[in-house]
């Protein structure tokens, strides 16, 4: 067979991505074996491939791959988000460069043309991750929005509003202007800004006399309806029940007292602005003040704003400064570092706005939520997240789950007044009319009398019910497919969602279904650059990561992400990882190569191939089971290092050599047969990190039917192994090292064989070592009164007698560089041991690991000492 010289992952990678595709293996249906099933977290439908989503994404794989191969019924469901604000932004911004707004079409009009942008651009994503090698069940592929998913979402907005967990009212939430929307706390970003601190004077009405008042957002001043004193506060004692004038605006408000003002900050005055300011609104309730909203939705000044109505707010600030410096009504104004809340979806200053909401009660759903986390029936890898969970959901709050978007489902509620409780909820119009007739008791009523609320809900009130919705749950909650797929078994995700989505995905999961969404959840860490900065486009940053795949070969880059991909730690992207990545590929297409160039013949296994197989097929065994527990523990880029390992160190390194015909021989069919066999089992668990490759030469390396793809194979289960054999071989690899190295660093040709004299008795691997090292004769129980280049391998002793050709005074005189170099790190060993503080409070390993190396040193100065009399 011709085996090209090069792997071309261009050639391959479609070829078979398509023959998975078209044998259907990556489709599930219900069936007798164990389920094994994972929902990706689904990326917003306008969006593309990014770094993140390649890591996720292919860790991912790994764990679906894996399944299938041990057995496992696996089942990988793909989908978008409809991603509410993000879209919606787009779409608004796409008309507004038409020269239409969307104040002037109708929620009907916007709706198609936010549709025909979903169409146009939506689901890029996915088929990127096609490119990424992704064994997803594409017939199972969902949108939050489409038709059977919105009806689950409504469906539960009603069940939880007749719980008397949903409610609508007045409250405080932050307003994203840019995008029209209020967002939830979780979605404010608060990022250090260089600002401006004013200090503004309020007089005291009927006096002369000012009272000085600190603020970073004079612009606000329009909205204020009191000044606010702490009552222990002695220097403002004279001004208790005072009015003061508003700068400006001359509004004349109280003074009034409160212990919630830090007598320390400013000036110990505050002036009040319950529309905006959380802190401020809640003051406000207290002392029953009024409450001047002075924004509109832009974030503009509105009437309240006198002769800044319709400007800025930002604008303002800077005119408004001016303004009161030039009427002595500015005392000073200081450089201020402030915190400022910004949206994570545009960008934009929030500013909190009280506005009619729905929210959803949180307090009772979040204890069992709470509970299945610190009890490990959902675990968390890494651990360490659990603290952060419990910190927020001990902490939570209601949660806004109205948005003032179009794009999105409709809130279920139907008025038919304009009282505050004149709505119904319901699934439909129908059944709302129906409910509004009892309620009002009035049988006239029709469907033209409602209106339904125009908020649409927030996108995470969506997506909290994915792992039940993709599979219908909700709407019919017997269904074959939930019963056998839910709970799905592994979420991998980013930290940075944790509250967004797994909390209330187990809170959804607990609440409709009475079991937890998943049983466990792997939190991949954030891919940043050299310099630690998280990838971005706004940095420029990021490499496209179809560019890397068209470098490097998908499998390359897979393998160049995990490669050092820990859990929960962020994996700092460097192209050398890729370069790796391709390496590995090219080493194992160079044994593929190897393997299949070799004639193989009717005779016997040697004693070196039959010690090698032996050895080999007990490592195997060793690292199958090491990989296990590293998956079980969800290391999976330890996983990745034990089997890159295996192959390029073990397998390529040390099997192919021991059993390599010599030059013009043919080998052992025998040994061929069972090299082969052991490369497949080695294909095998390369698969799920590099499934292009290992696919390739699975076809290849022997004769398959139609059915038989590696995709679907099934992976060798870890047997015994016999840890002396392995450790022998070890041994022997060592000695062997030990020789090559004394030919490096001594010029000799690899081709020109050695003699050593070891205090050895025998060597297990006596043929591997005589071979692999090309040693002509090995002295056993002997020493050599030769000079001789010694070392040591535990306590086996290794001596090749010098060259007579060799400079034994240089010989001499690196020996004693060498022994000086030892002795003096004996001295810091010997000082750390001898430290009775050290050796009490350090752990038992640490200490023993010191002690060890003071052994080695003393054996290796002892073998030095001895070389240099033979020296002298």
């Amino acid at each position: 067979m011709q085996i090209s010289e090069k792997y071309n992952p261009q050639e391959i990678e479609q070829k078979w991505y398509n023959y998975w595709l078209e044998n259907k293996y990556f489709h599930s249906e219900p069936n007798e074996k164990p389920p094994y099933t994972i929902v990706i977290p689904p990326p917003n439908v306008t969006g593309i491939l990014h770094m993140g989503h390649m890591l996720n994404n292919t860790i991912q794989d790994v764990l679906v791959r894996r399944a299938r191969m041990q057995g496992f019924n696996a089942c990988w469901v793909p989908g978008t988000d409809h991603a509410s604000i993000a879209t919606e932004a787009k779409v608004v911004a796409k008309l507004k460069s038409e020269g239409i707004n969307k104040s002037d079409i109708t929620r009907e009009e916007f709706l198609k043309h936010a549709w025909e942008w979903t169409d146009k651009y939506g689901g890029t994503i996915l088929e990127q991750l096609k490119k990424l090698g992704c064994s997803c069940d594409w017939d199972r592929t969902r949108f939050t929005l489409e038709d059977k998913m919105s009806q689950q979402v409504i469906k539960s907005f009603v069940d939880l509003y007749n719980k008397g967990l949903i409610y609508r009212g007045y409250r405080m939430v932050n307003w994203d202007p840019e995008a029209k929307t209020n967002i939830s706390d979780e979605e404010v970003i608060f990022k250090e800004q260089n600002g401006k601190l004013y200090f503004l004077k309020y007089k005291i009405e009927g006096t002369e006399e000012f009272l000085s008042v600190a603020t970073t957002r004079p612009e606000t001043i329009f909205g204020d309806t009191a000044v606010c004193i702490n009552p222990n506060d002695e220097r403002y004692a004279h001004l208790k029940g005072k009015n003061v004038i508003v700068p400006i605006v001359n509004r004349v408000i109280p003074i009034i007292e409160d212990e919630y003002v830090d007598i320390e900050f400013g000036t110990g005055a505050l002036k009040i602005t319950p529309a905006h300011d959380i802190n401020d609104y809640e003051i406000g309730q207290k002392h029953n003040l009024q409450m001047i909203d002075s924004l509109d939705d832009d974030g503009n000044l509105n009437d309240h704003g006198l002769h800044y109505a319709g400007k800025n707010r930002f604008d303002v600030r800077k005119q408004i400064a001016k303004e009161l410096e030039e009427n002595d009504l500015l005392l000073k104004a200081e450089d201020y570092v402030n915190k400022v809340g910004t949206s994570e979806r545009t960008g934009a200053v929030i500013e909190p706005k009280v506005s009619v909401q729905w929210f959803l009660k949180m307090s009772d759903i979040a204890k069992p939520a709470l509970d299945v986390v610190m009890d490990d029936e959902v675990k968390f890898y890494p651990e360490k997240f659990k603290n952060t969970y419990k910190h927020w959901m001990e902490n939570i709050r209601d949660w806004n789950i109205s948005r003032q978007l179009w794009w999105g489902q409709q809130i279920p509620a139907f008025y038919y007044g304009d009282g505050e409780n004149d709505f119904v909820v319901a699934e439909n119009i129908e059944e709302a009319l129906e409910l509004a007739k009892q309620k009002t008791n009035n049988q006239q009523l029709t469907t033209n009398n409602l209106k339904q609320d125009e908020d649409a809900l927030d996108t995470w009130f969506s997506s909290w019910l994915w792992p039940m919705s993709v599979f219908d749950g909700l709407l019919d909650p017997d269904n074959k497919d939930i019963n056998y797929y839910y709970p799905t078994s592994d979420l991998v995700t980013g930290p940075d969602i944790i509250f967004f989505w797994v909390a209330r995905m187990i809170m959804a999961g607990l609440e409709f279904k009475g079991e937890v969404p998943f049983k466990n959840v792997y939190f991949t860490g954030i891919v940043r650059d050299k310099q630690r900065r998280k990838m971005s486009k706004q940095l420029g940053n990021s490499p496209d990561p179809l560019d890397l795949i068209s470098q490097y070969g998908a499998d390359g880059v897979r393998v160049g992400s995990l490669l050092s991909s820990a859990a929960g730690n962020d994996l700092l992207f460097d192209e050398d990882l890729m370069v790796q990545g391709r390496n590995f590929m090219s080493k194992i297409w160079s044994a593929f190569r190897l393997i299949n160039m070799w004639k193989h013949e009717d005779k016997p296994a040697n004693s070196t191939e039959k010690q090698a197989i032996e050895w080999f097929e007990n490592k195997l065994n060793k690292t199958i089971a090491e990989i296990d527990d590293q998956f079980e523990k969800f290391r999976i880029s330890d996983a990745l290092h034990l089997l890159y390992k295996l192959i390029w160190d073990d397998f390529c390194g040390s099997y192919l050599e021991a059993i390599k015909p010599n030059y013009g021989e043919g080998i052992s069919k025998e040994v061929y047969n069972k090299t082969v066999a052991l490369f497949e089992e080695l294909m095998k668990f390369v698969h799920p990190f590099m499934p292009f490759q290992s696919e390739e030469i699975w076809q290849l390396i022997s004769e398959r039917k139609v059915d038989e793809a590696l995709v679907i194979a099934q992976q060798k289960k870890a047997e015994k192994f016999n840890e002396d054999i392995i450790k022998n071989f070890e041994t022997a690899s060592e000695i062997i090292s030990g020789i090559r190295n004394y030919r490096q660093t001594k010029g000799i040709s690899p081709k020109e064989t050695v003699e050593f004299y070891t205090n050895a008795s025998e060597f297990a691997n006596e043929p591997v070592v005589k071979k692999l090292a090309n040693v002509s004769q090995i002295h056993f129980g002997a020493k050599t009164d030769k000079p001789s280049f010694t070392f040591l391998v535990g306590s086996t002793e290794i001596s090749i007698p010098l060259s007579e050709n060799l400079d034994l005074e240089e010989e001499k005189i690196k020996t004693e560089e060498e022994v000086k170099y030892l002795k003096g790190f004996l001295i810091s060993v010997d000082k750390k041991l001898s430290n009775e503080k050290f050796v009490a409070n350090a752990k038992p390993e640490v200490v023993e690991i010191e002690r060890k190396k003071q052994k080695d040193a003393l054996d290796k100065i002892t073998i030095l000492e001895e070389k240099l009399k033979s020296l002298n």
